[in-house]
């Protein structure tokens, strides 16, 4: 377990111990993620992993609580799946809220769609960047909307937007392979234009909240938005928290 935890903290952080013993996913902070494809099959299936069993096995139990729930941070995301700035926090990120217990206090929620509109002369949806932007949000969506636990929706936006980023994104059957989900459902829905349907339905959930353009991604903490602090989130949460005990990643040492 011990390794499993080192390898995907090496393939996320590249100033581990590890850098000079293996080649890095990530080049630098201000550089492209780049990766051989075996670290890349090994990285996503390796946080996958994680993600379900830290999840499960966190150092307190606060669903056990009937009051809990209320006490939930509400943190809202909405992207655009082939928006730079918005897949490198997904990846670099978000995907911190699962490595500690701070997921344990979030309800997580992912919007793609931002920054697309409906087309009033067809009833289409016209993406910022283009047919294949629409293409990965319509996934996206499906993948929310089949998949209900959080660790496995996201686990695979992950997936799709660490292939984004490396501009591979036309690949992304296979994260299915890779991280051992069910390819079907998910297909059936993208399939079916269920998708597209949902997107519509995050457009107009998005439409009152920002102006189109503005930075993305678009950061909502229980209804307020952070702006241009987005990578601060955590702050943000932990502030916005009213439950006991307070989780580690609420206080940094």
């Amino acid at each position: 377990m011990a390794y499993l935890l080192e390898s995907v903290q090496y393939s996320l952080h590249p100033e581990s111990e590890t850098e000079q013993r293996k080649s890095s996913l990530f080049s630098g902070p201000e550089k492209r993620m780049v990766s051989p494809k075996l670290s890349t099959i090994t990285a996503l299936a390796l946080v996958f992993f994680i993600f379900t069993n830290e999840s499960v096995g966190a150092s307190y139990h606060p669903s056990e609580d009937t009051s809990f729930a209320s006490q939930k941070v509400n943190l809202s995301v909405y992207y655009a799946s082939l928006c730079q700035p918005c897949a490198t926090f997904i990846v670099k990120n978000l995907e911190g809220i699962f490595h500690g217990d701070l997921i344990n206090i979030v309800n997580l929620q992912l919007v793609p769609w931002a920054n697309a509109y409906v087309d009033k002369t067809n009833h289409s949806i016209i993406c910022q960047n283009g047919p294949d932007e629409c293409e990965l949000n319509s996934l996206e969506a499906c993948a929310l909307n089949v998949l209900n636990d959080v660790n496995k929706h996201y686990a695979l936006i992950y997936c799709f937007e660490f292939l984004a980023i490396e501009g591979r994104h036309k690949n992304w059957q296979d994260c299915f392979t890779e991280l051992e989900l069910p390819k079907e459902p998910i297909l059936n829905c993208y399939n079916t234009g269920n998708g597209t349907e949902i997107g519509q339905k995050y457009i107009n959930e998005a439409a009152p909240l920002y102006t189109p353009y503005e930075v993305l991604p678009w950061v909502v903490v229980n209804n307020q938005s952070i702006g241009k602090e987005y990578e601060n989130f955590t702050r943000y949460v932990c502030e916005a928290y009213r439950g006991t005990p307070v989780p580690a990643a609420c206080n940094p040492r």
